[in-house]
């Protein structure tokens, strides 16, 4: 007969410190919007599964911004998404922490900044990463390709959700440059976009080779699967411009709105900042200038210049050819982006030509693209929210009842957290940002 002997005792697990890690330290949302951007919090425990792991925050510093309350935690297993619903303009710390078996657990701090509320936040998201969106491209899919004007990087955007880019591309090298080129315009043909810098002095008054620069990117694959290769660059546009309207009177004052120590944003400078092909044509392009106003007068006209054989200057180096300016009325305002559709109608961005412009009013116009014809007013659009209307990513049929536009904002120059500073001045990329905003199309 066998006698079975005393149990040998369980043995007792043994769980290791958690482990947390952020996606991001540092994020952007804004009172009362919608989609803003979450952090994905990854945790561990050896000896535990994941999912048996709890994750909390709570307010380390200022709650009137964003306190417990205001930050959910979803999902379940290793990583779980943390987004936040702002109270306040502002900053605060939150305190991320990770609870394991055995009562041990582990913290992150995330730094959170809150702008302020928006008029229409439904309609609106928030581009990261860069504040001084300056011109789109859409590339299919529900994305886009967006320019800076502050560097030479090209970020692709979802552009129904807020968040960081999901891909750049900074064509610097190949450029030959070191300085920022100031993108400012860009369209689409085919797989080539056109992109152009302003062409004029910096704000200083002073010539800046770089800025004299358009250059092509080829477009592979569209949506979130978008390539950019770079194609070719022409670094003379702008003395071209000055040559032909010396030849023609100088009747736009070209030569001295680029004189040394002549800002660009004033009503007789020299700026470009709208990029688009004449009706029907690859090959003669509307370049669409901020600054002058034509004639130079208060109440004056807007100015597009037709660019004839710009498809040879990018592609051969060939001098530019110009057609006669098409001055356009747009009730005293000036051209700060011109894009058309695959049916040959444009919507024209207008806007002030001042430098410091944010609070003066901007507008939304109708045109067929013929020169005598005259541009309809479609739209007025606030001026309250932080930045300038700048970029218009693509163009809906402009005859469907409640037409719908994406706009974007250059939000450089704009204190979005309450503090005084300037947004291209922030220490940390997740807070710079710029609005995107859809508006609905009057009849």
């Amino acid at each position: 007969m066998l006698i079975a002997g005393p149990t040998a005792p369980a043995q007792a697990v043994t769980y290791g410190t958690p482990t947390i890690a952020l996606s991001a330290s540092y994020l952007s949302g804004a009172v009362g919007a919608t989609g803003d951007p979450v952090v994905n919090v990854t945790v561990g425990q050896s000896g535990a599964d994941a999912s048996a792991l709890t994750v909390s925050a709570s307010a380390s510093s200022r709650a009137s911004v964003a306190g417990t309350g205001d930050v959910t935690v979803t999902g379940a297993g290793a990583v779980r998404q943390l987004a936040v619903a702002a109270r306040g303009r502002g900053y605060t710390n939150l305190t991320v922490k990770v609870t394991g078996l055995g009562g041990k657990s582990a913290t992150k701090t995330l730094y959170y900044a809150a702008s302020a509320a928006v008029q229409n936040p439904a309609d609106a998201r928030w581009f990261t990463g860069s504040a001084d969106a300056s011109a789109a491209v859409d590339v299919g899919g529900g994305y886009a390709v967006v320019a800076d004007d502050e560097s030479n990087v090209l970020r692709l955007y979802d552009r129904s959700r807020s968040g960081a880019p999901v891909k750049t591309w900074d064509f610097s090298s190949q450029l030959g440059v070191s300085k920022e080129v100031d993108i400012e315009g860009a369209t689409r043909t085919g797989n080539t976009i056109y992109w152009t810098g302003s062409l004029g002095n910096n704000k200083d008054g002073e010539y800046k080779a770089p800025r004299n620069t358009v250059f092509t990117t080829t477009v592979s694959g569209s949506g979130a699967g978008t390539q950019l290769a770079y194609g070719r660059s022409y670094k003379k546009l702008r003395d071209d411009l000055v040559a032909w309207d010396k030849a023609n009177g100088n009747r736009y004052g070209f030569a001295a709105g680029t004189a040394e120590g002549e800002a660009p944003k004033q009503i007789d400078g020299f700026n470009v900042e709208g990029l688009e092909f004449a009706p029907g044509s690859t090959t003669t392009a509307y370049l669409g200038f901020r600054a002058p106003l034509a004639p130079a007068v208060p109440g004056g006209k807007a100015l597009l210049v037709p660019v004839t054989n710009f498809d040879q200057v990018l592609a051969s180096g060939a001098k530019a050819a110009f057609g006669a300016g098409v001055e356009l009325d747009l009730g005293g305002l000036a051209v700060r982006d011109i894009r058309k559709n695959a049916a040959g109608q444009y919507l024209i961005l207008a806007g002030s030509w001042a430098a410091d412009d944010n609070s003066d009013p901007y507008a939304l116009y109708q045109w067929d693209g013929v020169a005598g014809h005259a541009p309809v007013k479609r739209a007025d659009l606030p001026t309250t929210d932080p930045g300038g209307w700048e970029a218009i990513v693509d163009v809906p049929d402009l005859a469907a009842a409640g037409a719908r536009v994406q706009l974007v904002t250059d939000s450089g120059s704009a204190g979005l957290y309450g503090d005084g500073t300037e947004a291209k001045d922030l220490s940390h990329a997740e807070w710079k940002k710029a609005r995107a905003a859809w508006f609905t199309l009057n009849p």
